[in-house]
């Protein structure tokens, strides 16, 4: 089958031929309908190492898909099922498995492989479409419930004032989180306005230009200093940026991924007495649920609001390459099938 094959640090991914898969026996073979190219796929490869990832790896963990083989001891599934993928594979049986969080397993790996025609994934793993929701556009479902994981840790109330620091996709899925369930401001800070009209879209009610009077210009946009401020890009000095911003004994989540350290001085956290807490990941049995069938609803507003580009493998190289780049694109969906 025809993939998107990742080789070592520095080189773009090449499209070629890996084989076709077989399913274990507590596994399914999707055919890939949708899968999403995350910020997380970019980090994996400048830095592989400590994802455990090497020669000939495909990527792609927002996968959504029909079945089209299941292994021997698969009773929940069955070929021609419409599902969206849990990308984190626990070992199926301890306590967090069971109680569905195996994002908290100790064996939990996240799994990549969307990044081709077909993929196999344990049966476990799957969710089968609720009933109106479109097969590519489950799969944002794995980001959507990564936002709403964000917002349940945050333990935002209604009417609370909220600044998401970071428009890209992640960051615009919290801001539809935040103010569906009833954020009084949801004000979005980034390098670039681009992604303005877009967050409107998704429910945010302001838009700051990031820079030495970021704070300032968050309080006079949300009408007083947030309570909460998400930091939803993961570059050294952010998480300073956000504990200067909230308000006092207001709450921080860290959510963007950074790797290769941060300086902080915890003086301004202190002075302030807020709470900083970091979120990764969903629960899978509440949250993955919540947000597929959040793709169905057809509200005012509408996560597919992210979707700048649907392409087939061909492209992927280059399209993985300008995104490295920050370009003007936010979610890009890998369709291997789109006409």
């Amino acid at each position: 089958m025809k993939a998107a094959i990742f080789d070592r640090v520095g080189r773009p991914l090449r499209i070629g031929e890996v084989p076709d898969p077989t399913p274990g026996g507590d596994e399914v073979v999707l055919r890939v309908a949708a899968c999403g190219i995350c910020g997380s796929d970019l980090h994996i490869t400048e830095d592989p190492a400590p994802f455990g990832i090497g020669e000939g790896f495909v990527l792609g963990h927002e996968i959504a898909g029909e079945v089209v083989a299941v292994g021997k001891s698969v009773t929940t599934l069955k070929a021609g099922d419409m599902v969206a993928v849990v990308p984190m594979r626990g070992c199926g049986h301890c306590e967090r498995c069971r109680s569905g969080d195996p994002a908290r397993c100790p064996e939990m790996r996240l799994i990549g492989g969307g990044y081709a025609e077909y993929v196999t994934v344990a049966a476990r793993q799957c969710h089968i479409l609720p009933e109106g929701v479109n097969l590519t556009d489950a799969a944002l479902a794995e980001p959507l419930a990564v936002a709403l994981h964000c917002v349940v840790r945050s333990g935002m109330k209604v009417g609370d004032r909220v600044a998401v620091l970071g428009a890209g996709p992640i960051g615009l899925l919290v801001a539809f989180w935040a103010r569906r369930l009833g954020a009084s401001h949801v004000v979005m800070a980034d390098l670039h306005d681009h992604q303005w009209e877009r967050a409107r879209a998704l429910g945010a009610t302001g838009f700051a230009l990031s820079g030495a009077s970021i704070a300032e210009n968050l309080a006079d946009l949300c009408g007083g200093p947030p309570d909460i401020v998400f930091e939803c890009v993961g570059k050294p000095g952010l998480l300073q940026a956000a504990t200067e911003a909230v308000r006092l004994q207001g709450k921080v989540i860290g959510v963007g991924l950074c790797i290769g350290g941060d300086s902080w001085d915890p003086f301004v956290a202190l002075s302030k007495e807020i709470d900083l807490n970091f979120s990764v990941f969903f629960h899978q049995r509440n949250e993955f649920g919540v947000a597929l069938c959040a793709l169905g609803e057809g509200a005012r507003f509408a996560p597919q609001s992210i979707i700048s580009d649907r392409i087939d493998l061909s492209p992927v190289p280059q399209v993985f390459e300008g995104l490295r780049r920050r370009t003007t694109q936010c979610k890009v969906l890998i369709q291997p099938e789109i006409a």
